[in-house]
């Protein structure tokens, strides 16, 4: 099977672009909006486990999706046959919404030309071989690299979609996104004692810069690094201390904490711990929180969403105030607020909804050294593993996978079994400091919400917030 494949142009092989714009147009008669969107989508996943290639899965499907949507309700019908009798029969599902009309028909999204991506294969930058080769050779340097060393996994993703989606005023858009991503994961053994160290990212480009040598070598590296950290770290102490975060990654916690709680569909349901505080102080002066989809090559970077929004620089929090949502088109308008293209789907078989893209703290002024030596006795947490939150209040769970104990300004031995426990909307109050020097995490970020995936990031500068609750298996 070839790597390369036509271009997807589903109104030049599949559909006629006037009966689909017909079909389409009986759809949402009587609605305020709706569109059909059509996707083609391809990804790989090379798996290099312990001296051997564990698992290749390539995978490929296309579809479409119609929807049409009238005040709360949406209809929503998907195929994988992308054909005129398939539309034919989804019309009528999705117009089980629409009931007995008399709806408006909302304005289209605003055009736009704008590609923060390039349009590249990723699947034409390197055959299955030098993938293999590459995977084999990281496995080999990192134990060859400390002796230490006893398993090795690399993981080397990639994934192209195409997007068409057709408006029913007639407006056609179309998108290429690639996302690729090289993820490490080494364990150390010592004196019996087994520790993992993991790194890794990516971004919305090929798979050529991700398999220079250079590059694979410093996400080893890293890799190592951590987990030869790990190998000496003590049990964390227990009970409620400040906290220093570091730049970048750890901004993950902002993104599940806080950031879905700034979503329109849990505010306008009032489900949300911000719902019903636009305009006030939901957080420390000097705190500003954006959700950025613009940033070209970013994983969670989108030219325009999949409503056809052009992606934006969302304000959401500004030096503390609650001034802004992240929104899609059908709850933006019924909430009287302008869609910020974060509208997103998993694929053409989902629905859209109100999703992060690249979620930020903006950077203070503080120097990062002096944030530290104004912690006393606290943790600094640079690395994060899984976490859990509750939207309606905010409260959540978050493991470490690299922290240290500080204490009078010094940082100490790292410590093991670390967990930060606390709700955003008071670890927002408290922050205490914001350093100079934000950051985004290196491209590794999924983002789940009612059982779909995209792709996200994360970015913020050194931070410390009192009083959070640290969990760990050693007394404070």
């Amino acid at each position: 099977m070839s790597d390369s494949a036509p271009r997807f142009a589903p109104f030049d092989t599949r559909l006629d672009r006037e009966r689909a714009l017909a079909l389409l147009r009986e759809a949402v008669a009587g609605a305020e909006d709706g569109e059909l969107f059509l996707e083609r989508r391809r990804s790989e996943s090379l798996v290099f486990d312990d001296g051997r290639l564990k698992t290749a899965s390539y995978d490929a499907s296309e579809g479409f999706g119609l929807r049409a949507v009238a005040g709360e309700s949406a209809g929503y019908a998907h195929s994988t046959d992308i054909s005129e009798a398939a539309l034919a029969r989804a019309v009528a599902t999705a117009r089980l919404a629409v009931r007995g009309g008399g709806g408006v028909m909302a304005p289209p999204p605003a055009g736009t030309n704008r590609r923060l991506y390039t349009d590249a294969d990723p699947f034409e930058d390197a055959d299955f071989t030098a993938k293999l080769e590459m995977l084999r050779e990281i496995d080999d340097w990192l134990r060859g690299r400390d002796p230490r060393v006893v398993q090795v996994s690399a993981t080397l993703a990639a994934s192209h979609q195409e997007v068409t989606i057709l408006r029913p005023e007639g407006g056609v858009l179309t998108d290429i996104r690639p996302l690729t991503r090289l993820n490490i994961s080494v364990i150390v053994e010592k004196d019996g004692r087994r520790e993992t160290g993991s790194a890794g990212g990516g971004g919305r480009h090929g798979l050529a810069p991700l398999m220079t040598r250079a590059h694979w070598q410093s996400v080893a590296e890293e890799a190592l690094r951590i987990a030869t950290v790990n190998l000496g770290a003590v049990d964390c102490p227990a009970g409620v201390m400040d906290v220093v975060l570091g730049p970048g990654w750890p901004g993950i916690l902002l993104h599940e904490a806080v950031g879905h709680g700034l979503e329109g569909d849990f505010n306008r349901k009032r489900t949300s711990a911000f719902a019903g505080l636009m305009g006030r102080q939901v957080a420390a002066k000097g705190v500003t929180v954006i959700d950025d989809g613009s940033i070209p090559d970013r994983r969670g970077s989108i030219s325009f969403d999949d409503e056809g929004t052009g992606s934006s620089r969302t304000v959401l929090i500004e030096d503390g105030v609650l001034v802004g949502l992240m929104q899609d088109r059908q709850n933006a308008r019924l909430m009287g607020m302008p869609a910020t293209g974060n509208g997103r789907r998993q694929s053409y078989a989902h629905i859209p909804m109100p999703r992060m893209t690249n979620t930020i703290m903006l950077g203070g002024d503080a120097a990062p050294e002096a944030i530290l030596a104004d912690l006393k006795d606290g943790i600094y947490a640079v690395g994060f593993g899984g976490g859990q939150v509750d939207i309606t209040n905010g409260k959540f769970v978050f493991s470490c996978t690299e922290a240290y104990r500080v204490q009078d300004g010094r940082i100490g031995a790292p410590v093991k079994g670390a967990t930060l426990i606390g709700d955003g909307p008071t670890a927002l109050r408290h922050v205490k400091a914001i350093g100079n020097d934000m950051s985004l995490d290196p491209g590794m970020g999924n983002c789940g919400k009612a059982g779909q995936w995209v792709p996200v990031g994360v970015g913020q500068p050194t931070l410390m917030i009192g009083g959070l609750t640290v969990g760990g298996s050693a007394a404070g």
